[in-house]
């Protein structure tokens, strides 16, 4: 029986299933079973069937192979014996798959399937003539240490193998090399002058009779520990929180100074290592979160003459919401960004798979870009979903290979290294923590719901990480050596005050802050007042203000503003001439072209903000004034580029791009398809080829309209593909013939009509 017969006899339902378990088979519909028969059979549709297959069931399709049960069925129970299990659970799933299928003379398989799993099934050789078995254990148990050492490297990895001493033709007596002696035995075959091959049986033999060893037909064991869930939720909320921190100084870094796109596309080395530098982290990190921040919409090429890499007006909405929203937003943009940074510090080499520093990718180029990157990393992380809520695993290199396990034909020579991308990458962003799934990445994870959207995930997902972040604080610790702590992260409020008048000396749980002249000018810069400051850290610090600090600010503000600036281009004034003719005198009064118009006032034709900052390096404090007279900031905002047209990231995948109802409506089809098949026709009628003439096929369907009969028709879809049908006309009108079962066939479409006997 050909698959094609099975099929056919298969129920409703289950050909359903295996339309929406091999999806390539429905586009386009099939006309029949036939068609899906020969569709199923082909070595690519087989191909993509066995990424679905788990080890286990690959060994059982192997020896299916070993059994020759492409070209002949073979009994259950054969194979049951080559694998040493009951194989019938691994048989059911792939005749789900239409990969085999069960007849009373025994199971068969696809010839595809050969040409798919390689020439060696199970790392075997070819069944050759081999003396008999009693005598293979008797020789096998004489033979010396080499060349027993010869016949189990063959058995146990690939079964031919490359030497020079297979260009002779000796006998025992004459060979002098291991392999020669093997060949003059008969326990190697020549396969030509540098290649021998070792016979299939004599592998099953030193292999113990069995055509795998436990590790390939059992899962491999993940060792796990146990935590509390809202552990891992607040330990995943601290790596939120720092993710979400380094972000915002990479905008603020980018909005001043963007970083160029090099000719080729992607960032530079040199822009990399800074990131590296003004946010302490490694270069691994640096390329996550700059390929995250692209990915989610916040940073664009400016498309400008010389490129840059700006951030976008969407940075300024993200920096404005909080902390579990921003890290919502990363999260699911590098969740579904169709990109692998680990390959910029991990390229593999083509022949060893050992890393190289040569010809590495760029950062943001488009060698990164790797469509299944998305399902690759939701497979990892559902992986971990699988456990109980607060289980981590304990290593990662466990989980790693229980993937390879479950899919080793998926992810081509990647999969192993993206995996650890994964886990590492999603370690680094929050999404994973101490080895388990946190109840945020959770929400990311769940299924859309019907009637739901993506957004909808990210909101639960938002929510989630809210209750898990500690709640902001509203006070701070000033020291004596003017550092300031915030042993918790800071009202958006105060955060802000802080930020103005003091500077991140080290980051964390509990951020550490430091107070120098230079970020006390900085505030006052801002508008700020020196009494303002004096009642920020009265009203936000548990520890009693230190003298030194209160010196400090008095200090600067009492130098600060004493020397004003507007635009004149710029001019600069003074109600102390002395101090007027103390800038004169100094060199840097040449460098900005300053010149006195009045005994107080001074002009430059430079811009002021260039002005302020030369005086100050030269030790001066000045600070700029509006047309009003009071102080206000320059300080530069940074540079914004429009945010990427649609959505910033991509919908999370559906589960099947064929619904349940669609495979139903593709069966019903290839059922008509088969009775039309299979109808006796009589007397018909063909279109004239390519003349369009379809007046025979009318008159044909009219007359079958009055007297009730049914008719065969011939026709090609809206794919392009030939089908055909068995209708009972209802009426013609309009160039439409409508049938009984309520479908409507064009009639240029109809290739030609015949009545059913």
């Amino acid at each position: 029986m050909m698959l094609a017969d099975v099929l056919r006899a298969a129920s409703d339902e289950q050909l359903a299933a295996l339309l929406l378990a091999r999806r390539d088979l429905a586009t386009p519909p099939p006309a029949d079973t036939e068609v899906l028969a020969r569709r199923a059979a082909t070595p690519g549709s087989v191909a993509r069937a066995c990424e679905q297959l788990n080890a286990r069931q690959l060994a059982t399709a192997e020896a299916l192979l070993l059994l020759d049960a492409d070209t002949k069925p073979v009994p259950k129970s054969a194979i049951d014996e080559l694998l040493g299990i009951d194989a019938a659970e691994d048989l059911a799933a792939l005749e789900r798959l239409a990969l085999c299928w069960s007849t009373d003379e025994g199971i068969s398989t696809l010839p595809a399937v050969r040409e798919t799993l390689g020439p060696f099934p199970a790392g075997l050789g070819r069944s050759l003539p081999t003396p008999a078995d009693a005598d293979v254990a008797a020789m096998l148990d004489e033979l010396p240490d080499d060349e027993k050492n010869v016949l189990t490297k063959l058995a146990t990895g690939a079964p031919i193998g490359r030497t020079r001493d297979a260009s002779v033709d000796v006998d025992l007596e004459s060979a002098r090399t291991p392999v020669q002696r093997l060949l003059a035995r008969g326990l190697l075959v020549r396969r030509d002058s540098q290649t021998v091959e070792l016979p299939r049986e004599i592998g099953l033999h030193l292999r113990g009779g069995r055509a795998f060893g436990p590790q390939t037909l059992h899962e491999p064991e993940l060792r796990t520990r146990s935590f509390s869930q809202e552990s891992v939720d607040q330990t995943a909320a601290g790596e939120a929180m720092e993710l979400c921190r380094q972000v915002g100084e990479l905008l603020s870094s980018w909005s001043q100074n963007p970083p160029p796109v090099l000719k080729a596309g992607g960032l530079g080395v040199r822009e990399v290592r800074r990131i590296c530098r003004e946010l302490e982290i490694d270069e691994p990190r640096a390329v996550l979160l700059a390929e995250v921040v692209v990915a989610a919409g916040l940073v664009a090429d400016s498309g400008s003459t010389t490129p840059e890499f700006v951030p976008t007006t969407l940075a300024d909405s993200w920096l404005a919401t909080g902390p579990a929203a921003r890290w919502a937003l990363l999260a699911a943009a590098w969740l579904d960004m169709p990109r692998l940074p680990g390959l910029v510090h991990d390229w593999p080499d083509d022949q060893s798979g050992s890393a190289r520093r040569t010809d590495v990718p760029a950062p943001l180029s488009d060698r990164l870009h790797r469509p299944t990157a998305p399902s690759v990393r939701r497979r990892v992380l559902g992986a971990l979903a699988e456990l109980p809520p607060g289980t981590g695993i304990v290593d990662n290199a466990e989980l790693i290979a229980l993937l390879a396990w479950r899919n080793p034909r998926r992810g081509g020579r990647l999969r192993d290294d993206a995996a650890r991308w994964v886990l590492a990458e999603a370690a680094a962003l929050g999404v994973i923590a101490l080895g388990a799934v946190p109840s945020a990445t959770r929400a990311l994870l769940a299924d859309v719901e019907p009637g739901e959207t993506p957004d909808d995930l990210r909101r639960r997902a938002t929510v989630a990480m809210a209750e898990a972040l500690p709640d902001p604080v509203d006070h701070v610790l000033v020291q004596a050596d003017l550092t300031v702590v915030a042993p918790g992260p800071l009202e958006p409020g105060l955060a802000d005050d802080i930020a103005a008048v003091a500077d991140i000396e080290s980051a964390g749980h509990a951020t550490v802050y430091r107070i120098s002249e230079q970020s006390v000018r900085r505030a006052l810069d801002s508008g700020r007042t020196a009494s303002e400051l004096h009642e920020l850290f009265a009203k936000r610090s548990r520890t009693p203000v230190p003298q030194s600090l209160t010196y400090l600010i008095d200090d600067v503000a009492r130098r600060h503003g004493r020397l004003r600036g507007g635009a004149a281009s710029s001019f600069l004034r003074s109600d102390d001439e002395v101090l007027i003719a103390e800038v004169l005198a100094h060199p840097a009064a040449e460098e900005l072209q300053l010149r006195r118009i009045a005994p107080t006032v001074l002009v430059s034709p430079l811009p002021l903000a260039e002005v302020l900052d030369g005086l100050r390096a030269a030790g001066f404090s000045p600070a700029a004034e509006g047309m009003n007279g009071q102080v206000v900031d320059l300080t530069p905002r940074g540079r914004r580029v429009a945010a990427p047209r649609g959505p910033a990231r991509r919908a999370l995948p559906t589960r099947n791009q064929l619904s349940p109802e669609q495979a139903e409506e593709v069966v019903a089809r290839m059922r008509a398809g088969d009775a039309a098949a299979s109808a006796r026709r009589g007397a018909g009628v063909r279109n004239a080829g390519g003349t369009g003439d379809t007046s025979a096929t009318l008159e044909l369907l009219a007359e079958a309209v009055r007297t009730g009969r049914q008719v065969w028709i011939g026709y090609v879809d809206a794919n392009g593909t030939a089908a055909q049908r068995v209708v009972t006309p209802v009426r013609v009108s309009a160039g439409i013939l409508d049938g009984a079962d309520n479908d409507r066939y064009p009639l240029h479409r109809i290739t030609s009509a015949a009545y059913v006997e």
